[in-house]
């Protein structure tokens, strides 16, 4: 006999069918299995997004720099713009001082190295076989590396280079990537006000606002990394370098050079320049200026970690180290070179993007509550 009220045997006054099959199972089990459902989906969107970008790796990589040069000159073009100065006019002057910039210091960085490569070369050389000596196999290695750093750093350029514009050389890859980036630059700089409004016309009506602010905060995120990571980059190179000269270790400059180039890949840039330094002078000035070379950088290593990071970055998303290394290694699977130096602003701006909507998660359930 049916219940009198009109509901099954068995079923509670005003409930439902759901409300009695989600009692099978604990609540605790239901939230995990949900959070397991999202992380599958997220998972499964991010690894679709990974796919696109490596098979249209040609198109998305000026994008990726683009978007990194509009993050870094964007100060300077809105300071143009602040003296009344047409967008268009403000955006162009932006990327002819990035040109000169970009040209003057790559210049001199390319300079410093062809003319301290060898120098360095042999350095590591002579470290390699005094090494030998105590370590055995693995100084061996060293002076192998060495004496093939040159073979070895083709074939990884190669290896990493080949496959983005089949049927070009090296060169006109590089020349090809660039200007296409800098052409994005200039319209992303001129159009920046109009970003807001395109990304409201993509996305649905109810979430626009939403869009809006995780793309601002992913574009804040990055653009606090590369200013930041540009600065403290400048001041590491020029402190070691300064350190390097008063010690009188060959190929100072280069050496310098070197480390600001390092700088944007965090922490394993710092330490492979670091060790370079720190071998060259061992295998040119001894043991002692060697230690003191291994003092200059770690001393540098302390400022940019206890001062100049808090302090220069900290309106910035801020990563654990273990998170900050895991992204590099992945960007270096994805993309070699290239992914070692987009995966950590990348990463910066996922975070902003989860920072922001776990934000309005929270308040909208304060709200509620």
């Amino acid at each position: 006999m049916e219940n009198s009220r009109g509901g099954a045997p068995g079923s509670k006054p005003g409930g439902s069918t759901s409300a009695s099959t989600s009692g099978l199972l604990p609540p605790a089990v239901w939230r995990v299995g949900a959070w397991c459902a999202v992380l599958l989906l997220v998972s499964g969107v991010a690894g679709v997004g990974i796919w696109i970008v490596v098979t249209f790796k040609t198109a998305v990589t000026p994008v990726l720099l683009a978007i990194l040069g509009t993050a870094l000159l964007h100060p300077l073009h809105r300071r143009l713009v602040a003296m009344r100065m047409p967008k268009s006019l403000a955006a162009g002057l932006t990327c002819l001082a990035v040109v000169a910039v970009v040209g003057g210091a790559g210049y001199i960085v390319v300079s410093a190295l062809i003319e301290t490569g060898d120098q360095i070369v042999s350095s590591l050389k002579q470290a390699g076989r005094d090494l030998s000596k105590h370590l055995g196999a693995a100084g061996t290695s060293l002076d192998d590396v060495a004496s093939n750093a040159k073979n070895l750093l083709g074939k990884f350029g190669g290896t990493a280079a080949s496959g983005v514009l089949t049927g070009l050389s090296v060169v006109g890859e590089l020349i090809a990537t660039a200007v296409l980036a800098l052409l994005l630059i200039f319209f992303f700089l001129k159009d920046s006000d109009r970003v807001a409004g395109a990304l409201r016309s993509v996305a649905p009506r109810r979430t626009g606002d939403i869009v809006e602010a995780m793309a601002r905060r992913a574009y804040g995120a990055v653009e606090g990394f590369m200013r930041g990571t540009t600065f403290i980059a400048l001041i590491d190179a020029t402190c070691i370098t300064v350190g390097l000269l008063i010690l009188r270790v060959p190929g100072a400059v280069g050496l310098g050079a070197l480390v600001f180039v390092g700088a944007y890949i965090p922490y394993l840039g710092a330490f492979l320049s670091g060790a370079v330094a720190v071998l060259v002078a061992l295998a040119d000035r001894g043991v002692v200026i060697a230690l003191w070379v291994l003092g200059v950088v770690l001393a540098v290593q302390v400022l940019e970690g206890h001062v100049l990071q808090p302090m220069i970055q900290s309106r910035t998303v801020q990563m654990h180290p273990a998170v900050v290394m895991l992204a590099i290694t992945a960007g270096a699977s994805v993309a070699g070179i290239l992914g070692m130096l987009l995966a950590v602003p990348l990463t910066a701006a996922a975070f902003g993007v989860v920072a922001e909507v776990r934000g309005r998660y929270e308040s909208a359930g304060a709200g509620v509550s």
